[in-house]
This record gives C-alpha cells, sequence and structure tokens, in this order.
C-alpha cells in the first residue's frame, strides 16, 4: 500500500474527455456513473474529492452536429457552452444516487493569478467541500481567450491541488500509468514509481490520445504531475478504470513522489498558469535585486517597457540579453512606464504624487524563473 495516498485526506481527482465520452462526441452515461462510484465511495467524512473533470467540449460535438473537436476558438466556445450544461446534468444526476450534491467551478488562470480572485477561488471550493459538496471544476472554455487559457485540465488539476492544498492528485486517463516507451510496443514496461526528474531521463513520452477529443496526452500529465510534486503534492497517474485501486492506496498506475515544498500562494499559478502581457527590462543591479534578494522592483531598476498591459496584468521580467529571469503583477499600466524608468520613488511621489511611490511589481507579487 502507499501510506501518502492512504494517509490523504483532501484529493483532486482530475478525468480526460476521452473516459467521459465517445469518439464520436457525446456523454457515455456509464463511464459516467462508474467514476462517480468510486468517487462517491471515497468522499465522506474523512476524505474530500476535488473533482477536475475535461469533458465539455467533447459533450457538446454531438448535440451541435460537429464530427469533431473544432480548431477554431470561437466554435469550441460553442461547444463547450453547450457541452458544460450537459456535463455538469450528468454529474448532479449520478451524484444524486448517493445524496452528494455537486458544485461547478469554471476558472480561468486571469481568475486565479491575481489576489483577490485566488482568495475567491480558494474560499468557493474550501466552502462546498465544508458543506460535504463535491467541486465539479473545468476551465471556463465559454469565455476563455488564447492569452488567458490554461490549455490543459491536467495543468489545471495541479494547480487546483495546490489551490485547495490538497494532500493528493490522481490523474485519470485512457492509459493505466507511464510506461518507458510506447505501450503498444512489445517489450515496454509500466514506471512504478518517479522520485526526480532523474527517473524520467531517456523516457519516450506520446502526446494525444487515439480518440481526437481531448487536448493532452502523456506529456501534459507528466508535466502537471512534474509541477504538483514539486509544490509538494504526491501524484497518481493511472486509468480511470484502475480509479478505485489509486484512492486505495494500491500500487497501481505511476506514482509521483513529491520532490518540493508547498510554495506560496497564489505564486504557483502565476509561475504556470499566467500569460505576460508584456515585459518589462531590468537593469543588471535589479536582476540581481529580484532574482538574488527576491527584492521588489522599483523604477530605478527598469531600463526599457514592452507590450500592452494595464495595472494588475502578468508581466515578464527580462534581463539585458533578454531572457526572462522573473514573472510578476505590475502596479501600473504600459503607457505610465516610460516616464517611471531610471527615477527615484520619492522624486516620482514628489512630481506626480504620493501614488508613485510605490513598487513597479512588489515582491509578493513576484516569482523568479531562474536559480
Amino acid at each position: 500500500m502507499r501510506e501518502e495516498v492512504v494517509a490523504a485526506r483532501r484529493i483532486v481527482v482530475k478525468v480526460g474527455s476521452s473516459s467521459l465520452t465517445t469518439a464520436a462526441g457525446g456523454l457515455d452515461a456509464d463511464r459516467v456513473d462508474a467514476l462517480v462510484d468510486v468517487v462517491a465511495a471515497v468522499h465522506g467524512e474523512s476524505r474530500q474529492i476535488v473533482l477536475v473533470s475535461s469533458g465539455a467540449i467533447a459533450a457538446g460535438l454531438a448535440p451541435l452536429g460537429l464530427d469533431r473537436r473544432p480548431r477554431d476558438l470561437a466554435r469550441q466556445q460553442a461547444a463547450a457552452s453547450v457541452g458544460q450544461g450537459l456535463l455538469v446534468a450528468r454529474y448532479t444526476a449520478s451524484f444524486a444516487r448517493y445524496r452528494r450534491r455537486v458544485g461547478q467551478v469554471l476558472l480561468t488562470s486571469d481568475d486565479t493569478s491575481r489576489r483577490a480572485h485566488y482568495r475567491n477561488a480558494y474560499r468557493t471550493l474550501d466552502q462546498l467541500l465544508a458543506m460535504g459538496a463535491v467541486p465539479i471544476v473545468n476551465e471556463n472554455d465559454t469565455v476563455a481567450t488564447d492569452e488567458i487559457r490554461f490549455g490543459d485540465n491536467d495543468r489545471l488539476a495541479a494547480l487546483v491541488a495546490h489551490l485547495v492544498r490538497a494532500d493528493l492528485l490522481v490523474l485519470l486517463s485512457d492509459v493505466d500509468g507511464l510506461y518507458d516507451g510506447d505501450p503498444a510496443t512489445p517489450g515496454t514496461s509500466r514506471i512504478a514509481e518517479v522520485s526526480g526528474p532523474a527517473d524520467l531521463a531517456g523516457v519516450s513520452i506520446g502526446s494525444a490520445g487515439r480518440a481526437g477529443v481531448g487536448t493532452g496526452g502523456m506529456v501534459t500529465k507528466v508535466e502537471a504531475a512534474r509541477i504538483a510534486a514539486a509544490a509538494g503534492v504526491p501524484v497518481v497517474l493511472t486509468s480511470a478504470s484502475r480509479a478505485a485501486d489509486a484512492l486505495l492506496g494500491r500500487p497501481t498506475g505511476t506514482f509521483f513522489h513529491r520532490t518540493g515544498r508547498r510554495a506560496r500562494g497564489r505564486l504557483l499559478w502565476l509561475a504556470h498558469a499566467s500569460a505576460p502581457r508584456g515585459a518589462l527590462v531590468l537593469d543588471d543591479g535589479a536582476v540581481r535585486a529580484v532574482v538574488e534578494r527576491r527584492s521588489s522592483l522599483l523604477p530605478a531598476g527598469i531600463s526599457a517597457v514592452e507590450g500592452e498591459f494595464t495595472a494588475g496584468d502578468p508581466v515578464e521580467l527580462r534581463d539585458g540579453t533578454g531572457r526572462a529571469v522573473a514573472r510578476g503583477l505590475v502596479n501600473f499600466d504600459a503607457k505610465e512606464v516610460p516616464r517611471l524608468i531610471g527615477r527615484s520613488t520619492r522624486d516620482l511621489a514628489r512630481e506626480l504624487g504620493p501614488g508613485y511611490e510605490r513598487e513597479v511589481v512588489h515582491r509578493d507579487d513576484l516569482v523568479v524563473l531562474t536559480h
């Protein structure tokens, strides 16, 4: 038995589109019920489950007469709009068999890199769990643009596991674990445990599955497992058909041991889920202050500004060679920054007012990307 799994009290379970839908599009009620049977058996007084579920776009294909997942964003959003309602209705009906309520939580990366939105997302999920409900989390595909998309629900699940302070992340797909090659090729074998990056050296990792209704694949699952493990959350990667064994701690699938400690608040989201809207170029002294001393970025350390952004947007902090060294939430609009460049906050406050005597990026809103 895997002791960390058995001891886990708050668990995030992610299930992919291929495990819930048919290849032609549309929900498979039997598959949904089978998953709910497993989750409902675990979710109770001593254990809480947050379900990160793909399937909205896939569920909307058949009702809209689409024979495959569309490539353009507008039709994906239309399919998600139809499919999300069907998906939650199916979960609601299935969990009702166990007298369990569900709550829908739709997120975009923009919701979770900003301080107030991050707190609100946590409070909602935590309250749903406290009231005995099962949160059903998905990306808000109906409104998310390319700039604020997570890109896949595997990464979303890793970030949600951190957000809700989970003890375990379980990634379910149509493959029963990570293999050292193509699982369909004779001679390949399942990797039972991963303790760190060295265990994956030389391993060939495949992309999206054959069903064609999802966006991920083993690459995104391994990346999600890496993010979660580095943030102090162990991960089990296995097939949906073996979900019960995974949650009971039996040695199924691939177990990723935690490789780091839990990161601070929303900084994990800032590092992995935010799309920079612009960039600030730093002089050498500011680079050292931000990277080595973890200091806030002051106007005096900026040498150039790039892109169009508004206060509160994520921006890259780059050194003189153009290399991104950090990412942070900026306190000024892009059009304001040029007149701040190279100047002290004291001078700016004297000339422009007390509102300018502050950091361009506060250290609490900043994550370093290099070591």
